[in-house]
Formats: C-alpha cells, structure tokens, sequence
C-alpha cells in the first residue's frame, strides 16, 4: 500500500479574503486568533459576543487596536456581512447562527478557516473520538518528529489552528499537522479533507449541543468525508460505521484491533504492535513497530491510541523505528491513568480526565481488582451499562458529587453486596486544609486489600465541586502522597 505523500489539491476556496466582511462569533478561546488571522488577509471583521466583562472587554480593546470592530454584549449579525466564522461552542440554534442561514450567509468554524488558508504543501493527519485524542495526537507528534518531520499537534492541544497555517515571524509554516478535531469543530467544517484520519470511539456526549447520539456521531464521521484515508478501530462500531457511511468507499480503510492484525490492518501480536497495512506485500509480509512496553500507560485503549497515532504516521510514510522511538519519548498528558504512589501493596492512579462513563469503562478495564473513586456530574449520561461491563472488577466504591445517587442505584442493582461508601464532604476532625478528597482517600484505604488499585476514574464532569479534572486529580494526588 502507497505511503508517501500524494499532492494536496489546491483548491482552497475563500482563501481569498481581502474586503471580505467577516463576523467572527464569539471571543473564546478561537476568536482572536481568527480575527487576527482575517484582518491580516484584508477582511473587514466584526467580532461580536454577549459577554461585556473585564476579559471580553481587555481582549475587545486589543482587537480594536488591531483593526477590528467589537460588540460586546449582545450578538447581531452585522449589516452586508458575507462569511461568519464561529466559534465552536457556539449551538447551531443560536440565533446570529440562524439569521445567516435564513440570510444566506455562509457559517463555518475555525477549523474550516484554517484548511482554506493553509499552505498547499502542508498535510493534515486528523484525530476525533469521544475520548483519547489528546493522547494520540501527542503520540503522532511525537512519531513525527523522531522521524525527522516539521510537524505540531494542534486544536485542543495548545496552538490554535489558525496560527498553524499562517507563516511565523521567519515566514516558515509546518509541514504536516497532527490535528486534533472535536465535534464541534468538525460540525462547522465543509470542505476539510485530511489526508488520513481516525475515528478512535463515540459515546453519548454533547447530545445537548447535536439534538442526539445520531447527529453527534455524524458530526464525527465527517472527518472520513471527500477522500481521505480512513482509519478505523475495528473494537467500535461506530468508527466501523462511519467509515463505511461516511467515507470514500475508494479510499484506504485501514483497521486498528488489538490481537493479530488481517491484511490492511495494524495490531498486536504477543507483546508487539505490528503493521499488515503499510507494507510492500500485507498478505504475506508484517512490520514491527514497537512493543507494549513502549506504551505507557500500556492499558487497552491507550494501544489502541498508539496504534492509531502508528497508522496516521505510517499513512505518510514514517518509518518504523520512528514509531518506536516516538512512543517512547512520549510524555502522558497529566490525570490519565497516572500512577500516584503504592502504599500497602495498594496502588493509587489518577485518571481525573475519565469525565464519562466510556473512559471511566476503558479505565477500568486495566486493572484487575478496583476500588473505584466516581462521582461529579454525569451530565445525563446513563452508568447502569458501565456498571455491568466493570462488574467483575469492583472490589469496593467510594462516590462523591451531585450525581452519585445514579452511580449508587446502578451499583445496588448489580451488584448489591458490593460495599460502597458515599462522601458527602471532608472528614469532620480534618484539618482545615484538607478537603473532601482526603476524606475520600481515606475510605478508600480502608476499603482496599494488598493488590487492589484505588482508581480515581469518576465517568464525571468535576465542576460540581472542582474547578476542573486537573485540580481533581491534583487534589487525588495530594491526598495520596498524605497517606505516604
């Protein structure tokens, strides 16, 4: 199977922009970059957003300065504007959103923006799912670069993509981009066409935002759309679907399982990630790549990360000791399955960034016996389902947060003799500076026997009681290391 680079299609349109009127929606985390990336291809911008505090208004006097205009407060569609680029938040019901449909003003989304600006040279490799694309992007970065590309991570990863395909201060441009796309993004974006992608999973999440599982999963297959290489992890049949239902059926499909690979497929033989897709003969010939040791953590799902960070490489033509030396250079991201400290023979692992019951479920599935930490905000997500699947793991659970009545009742119905503690919040005769989360370590322990693992994998958002999973899974940690 070919795996160089095929010449991009320069058909780019809207890139040009000069005398444009362009509303850009929204001065989150993308409107900035966007509107400066605009006002430097000579658009006429107007950026607009009903907040009017203290960091809208800063930012707002920054774009002035720049040559925008900003309306701060309320959100019209400006007069004789021909493009609205919004940010990805922003619910398609939102009423700037529907006045230009209804008006015939094209809408699209930042990620659109930056693939008709981008150099003509530069190659995209996409990563979507509902959970580890952060991970595998960070992975394909890393492979990229032991194999001596000019390559970056981009999307929620750091650098917004617009600055990716504008020229830096040296007037250089990345050669490819590990993009990392949500649903959001992908919803918005109407020609982008990768030269590989990967669909990892879909879960139910966001159903607010896309009216439906249904929707929400379209809005991710979108990426396979117009050409691009699908690469599809053969373990999820959504990602199975979408490549089927979404795709080219002219383009590679390439399969991510993890035992023995088929022909055309990537996976795992004994100990060893192996390549039967991007050989000279994949009937009769394979490629080791790596081994799972090179895999940290080396947990199901994050080998199938690293296979698919493996098959986005392979798909431009990285060689395979790059992939090797690339998962191994490798840095985890922070409060994904990270390993906290072993006291007892018990050990204690923080994977904060399991915030719903999909990634609390592949959490779970890598350890053998598990007193689970959950709770916080499941945002509608049903857990009878997890439950059933992680059943035979759970020695014990300790919950916390606003909704972990639903986790208890769905513990109690299948498996009612299972001890479960709920913590309400710190300990009564806690220091002051100790939180709810010592409290919650504390039972946990108590709860655990030599080889359990006290697992923090909450299937939960944390702003009920957190500012965030890092501080989560920071305050996990601390409460931890106390018990030292």
């Amino acid at each position: 199977m070919a795996n160089e680079i095929p010449e991009t299609p320069n058909d780019r349109p809207g890139a040009d922009l000069a005398g444009r009127r362009v509303c850009v929606a929204g001065l989150g985390v993308s409107g900035p970059p966007v509107a400066r990336a605009l006002l430097s291809r000579g658009a006429h911008v107007t950026v607009v957003d009903g907040r009017d505090d203290d960091t809208t208004r800063a930012l707002s006097e920054q774009l002035t300065a720049d040559g925008a205009e900003v309306v701060l407060g309320s959100t019209p569609l400006p007069e004789d504007c021909d493009l609205v680029v919004t940010s990805p938040g922003w619910r398609p019901d939102s009423p700037l959103l529907v006045r230009a449909v209804e008006t015939g003003v094209e809408v699209i989304g930042d990620v659109e923006l930056a693939w008709r600006l981008r150099p003509a040279h530069q190659v995209w490799l996409a990563v979507t799912g509902t959970n580890g694309k952060t991970t595998t992007v960070r992975m394909l970065e890393a492979m990229l670069h032991a194999d001596g590309r000019n390559a970056l991570a981009v999307g929620n990863v750091g650098t917004p993509i617009i600055d990716a395909v504008l020229p830096d201060e040296q007037g250089q441009v990345h050669d490819v981009l590990a993009v990392e796309l949500s649903s959001f993004q992908l919803h918005w974006s109407n020609t982008v066409r990768p030269h590989a992608a990967v669909v990892l999973n879909v879960a139910p999440d966001h159903l607010d935002w896309h009216g439906g599982l249904d929707p929400y999963a379209r809005a991710k297959g979108r990426v396979f759309a117009r050409g691009t290489t699908r690469v599809v992890n053969t373990a999820d049949e959504w990602s199975v679907r979408l490549a089927e239902e979404e795709g080219d059926p002219h383009t590679p499909a390439i399969g991510l399982r993890l035992d023995t690979p088929r022909p055309g497929e990537l996976g795992v033989v004994e100990d060893l990630l192996v390549d039967r897709a991007f050989v000279p003969d994949p009937v009769r010939g394979a490629e080791e790549l790596a081994s799972l040791a090179d895999v940290r953590p080396a947990a199901p799902h994050n080998v199938a990360n690293a296979l698919a960070a493996a098959a986005l490489a392979r798909s431009i033509g990285v060689e395979p000791g790059s992939v090797r030396a690339g998962l191994r250079a490798f840095e985890p991201e922070p409060h994904r399955i990270s390993h906290v400290a072993s006291v007892g023979g018990v050990d204690y692992v923080d994977d904060s960034k399991a915030t719903n019951p999909h990634a609390a479920l592949a959490s779970l599935r890598a350890f053998d016996s598990v007193v689970w930490v959950a709770g916080g905000l499941l945002k509608g997500a049903e857990v009878d389902g997890l439950v059933a699947e992680a059943a035979q793991r759970l020695r014990a659970a300790v919950l916390v947060g606003a909704d972990r009545a639903q986790i208890r009742e769905a513990l109690a119905a299948r498996l009612p003799d299972l001890p479960v503690v709920e913590v309400a919040g710190p300990a009564e005769d806690a220091p002051a500076e100790h939180g709810v989360m010592d409290a919650v370590v504390a039972e946990a322990a108590a709860l655990a026997g030599e080889g359990d693992t006290v697992l923090l994998a909450p299937a939960a958002a944390s702003m009920d009681m957190f500012v965030n999973y890092h501080e989560r899974g920071d305050l996990f940690t601390e409460a931890v290391k106390r018990l030292l």
